[in-house]
């Protein structure tokens, strides 16, 4: 207990979940109430600031409200104090069982002898909370701050906690003259705080969602003397509740973990309701959603309670009997107690498993992130002004502002990632990851554990739990180069991602829900794949939603300067060259090769190109042009000729037109006024 409460975080909520331990354990331990009281004063000072408490019981056969000072900032006042039940904080929160806090008294006009008095144990805030007991309303224990606004609603949460097991103490005190008429109800009271501490001192120590509740629901059905324990909580992809954790060792497992229930059925009205509900499963409408499958496993009474934390329904906790024994009034009051407790823990533990998915995810986009800065990308935008690439681009232009699937197709190295990451720049998700496979390059064993991640000891070598690539593009655009390429026995589970959005890791059975937008690209003809049955046709009619065909660098030859251009740019700075022309052979060369590598091809001549290079004309490699060109004069031509041939050569073909949709500005991408311009700095006049 001492190793695992060494790892666990300084949450104030752990720690004064801590404390009702101990304060569980100071009511077995202290025999009188004074010295509990006095040993709760001590130890409640850690969490909650209060200088001064004390107790006030109702004295049934006066009907007065009786005030017992135990502690105060400068004295011990071991006087008695009557009120009248109206004339009283305590008594209003004895007759309506609701705490009260006053955060000054100056502006408390309702009782002027209590405030009177309070003020002369320089009190200047107060928070009373009802002492009650499954067998009455005893009163109320108060706690005074000589400052003021000194108790938050946290605080009164807590000390509500802390008032429900003083009264318990309090109740056994009040009632040991009886002893003999309660002793059977005083030791069930003892074995069901027992059976609560030794419930605490499990759950205390678990942050683990998925443990917590497995040791929740094993344990309470030993103390209920219960045949079924279940935890649900709210699944908001499908708007029902998910039973998280069953212990039903008797059961039929119609009802089991990951279960989907209907909000319509009693576990759903308890969480949408907020109010508990305890009886006759009989009684329940046998067309209801849930009564015929909890019928059907043998059920017969259900007791079931919200699970309620800071003013919020965080799941179900509900238990089950199959023989004829109801569930009793003390019964219900208990799980309630125990319901308050879990619902602590749970909350603690979904944001403990909140930030710990957090964190992880964050450092695997950062790892991955780091891997994309030292890969080198391709290009840095997308380079041509031919008809066919300003077709492919206006079907991306009209694709990314939606979360449809899109298939990209095309040959090695024309640029599909490109394209996709482009999908993912223009789409809302564009400030989210992007997250790239190459299907093809990563071997079959692994690849369903990159794409879904595994858990530790899934597989040999699994030393480390690990996050897939689906779940590090939670909200952002996942790219799957090379799709054509994925074995038949991981296809299904694709599909069901794109369908359902979700999947298990391997080696878990934990359904992992992701918000995740598939781009994916292949080179080879998956049509023919599908009749060859090599690609599962579902699959294929899934990722054809919208396919976009990205040309080949043959099918755009006007495009081959610009890009030659750019690359000699690009890979001129990176090398601290300078190179301000292009000899007429080699450009005529490349434009007339059919790349049959595409742009990647074209790109690496040209970094090649570079590096040869000494003085500022381009040497190009010819020899690995494999095309002849035709022969041209020795002549070379700059950088600027070429874009001024480019230019002009489209001005002739709009009959020199700049505007307008089919003006040679909107053929070559531009503005207008950016071609005007560029006319102008080249020295490109209209002859006619």
């Amino acid at each position: 207990m001492e190793e695992n409460a060494q790892r666990l975080p300084r949450d104030p909520i752990v720690g004064r979940y801590r404390l009702l331990i101990e304060v569980a354990e100071a009511i077995l331990r202290h025999g009188d109430l004074p010295s509990l009281l006095h040993d709760l004063a001590a130890r409640l000072r850690q969490v909650v600031s209060f200088q001064s408490l004390w107790l006030v019981l109702h004295d049934a056969e006066r009907n007065t409200m009786r005030m017992h000072i135990l502690e105060t900032a400068d004295r011990t006042d071991r006087d008695v104090h009557e009120r009248a039940i109206d004339d009283s904080p305590s008594g209003l929160v004895w007759q309506t069982q609701e705490s009260m806090v006053v955060s000054d008294l100056d502006d408390e006009s309702r009782y002027p002898k209590s405030v009177d008095f309070l003020k002369g144990l320089k009190i200047r805030s107060f928070c009373v909370v009802p002492l009650t007991t499954a067998h009455s309303r005893l009163g109320t224990i108060g706690f005074g701050s000589i400052t003021r606004n000194a108790y938050a609603p946290e605080d009164v949460e807590f000390l509500e906690q802390v008032g429900r097991q003083v009264a318990v103490a309090i109740d056994n005190t009040l009632r040991h003259e009886d002893a003999r008429a309660l002793h059977s109800q005083v030791q069930h009271e003892r074995d069901l705080l027992r059976s609560l501490l030794s419930l605490n001192n499990r759950i205390v120590t678990q942050l683990d969602l998925t443990e917590l509740l497995k040791t929740i629901s094993t344990n309470l059905r030993l103390v209920m003397h219960c045949d079924s324990v279940f935890v649900s909580l709210p699944d908001p992809a499908s708007q029902k509740m998910r039973v998280h954790a069953v212990d039903f060792p008797g059961g039929k497992g119609l009802i089991h973990e990951e279960r989907l229930m209907s909000m319509e059925g009693v576990n759903g009205t308890v969480f949408r309701t907020g109010k508990p509900w305890t009886g006759n499963v009989q009684i329940l409408d046998a067309s209801q959603p849930g009564a015929r499958l909890v019928a059907a496993e043998g059920i017969k009474f259900l007791c079931a309670m919200p699970l309620v934390s800071r003013d919020r329904t965080l799941g179900v906790l509900s238990v089950g009997r199959k023989d004829d024994i109801a569930f009793s009034d003390d019964d219900g009051d208990f799980l309630m107690q125990v319901a308050g407790q879990v619902a602590l823990a749970v909350d603690n533990a979904l944001e403990h498993g909140e930030l710990t998915a957090s964190k992880e995810r964050l450092q695997e986009q950062k790892l991955y992130l780091q891997e994309e800065i030292r890969s080198e990308h391709n290009f840095e935008e997308i380079i041509g002004q031919s008809r066919v690439l300003k077709h492919a681009l206006a079907q991306v232009e009209t694709v990314a502002p939606t979360d449809s699937t899109v298939l990209i197709l095309g040959e090695t190295g024309t640029g599909k990632e490109l394209v996709a990451r482009a999908i993912h720049n223009l789409s809302s998700r564009c400030d989210q990851t992007f997250v790239k496979v190459n299907c093809a390059a990563i071997p079959l064993g692994l690849l369903e554990s990159e794409l879904f991640g595994h858990e530790r000891g899934a597989f040999t070598g699994a030393i480390t739990q690990r996050i897939g690539r689906f779940e590090l593009a939670h909200r952002g655009t996942l790219f799957l180069d090379e799709i054509g390429d994925i074995p038949p026995e991981l296809q299904p589970k694709l599909l069901r991602v794109l369908q359902e959005q979700e999947f298990e890791r391997l080696g878990s059975t934990k359904t992992i829900r992701v918000d995740v937008r598939l781009v994916a690209a292949t080179s080879r003809d998956l049509p023919d794949m599908v009749k060859e049955n090599k690609f599962r046709s579902d699959l294929y009619y899934r990722l054809n939603v919208f396919p976009i065909s990205v040309p080949a660098l043959r099918e755009r030859p006007e495009d081959i300067p610009l890009l030659v251009r750019h690359f000699a740019e690009k890979y001129a700075r990176s090398m601290n060259k300078r190179i301000d022309t292009i000899p007429g052979a080699a450009m005529s060369a490349l434009t007339r090769y059919a790349w049959p590598g595409n742009v990647r091809e074209l790109q690496n001549i040209i970094e090649r190109a570079v590096i040869i290079t000494s003085g500022d004309e381009l040497k190009v490699p010819l020899d690995d042009v494999k095309q002849s060109a035709p022969s041209y004069p020795s002549t070379t031509v700059t950088l600027e000729d070429a874009e001024r041939e480019h230019i002009l050569r489209v001005l002739r073909e709009t009959d020199w037109k700049i505007g307008g949709p089919a003006g040679a500005a909107a053929r070559l991408g531009m503005k207008r006024t950016t071609l005007q311009y560029r006319m102008k700095r080249l020295g490109i006049t209209n002859s006619r």
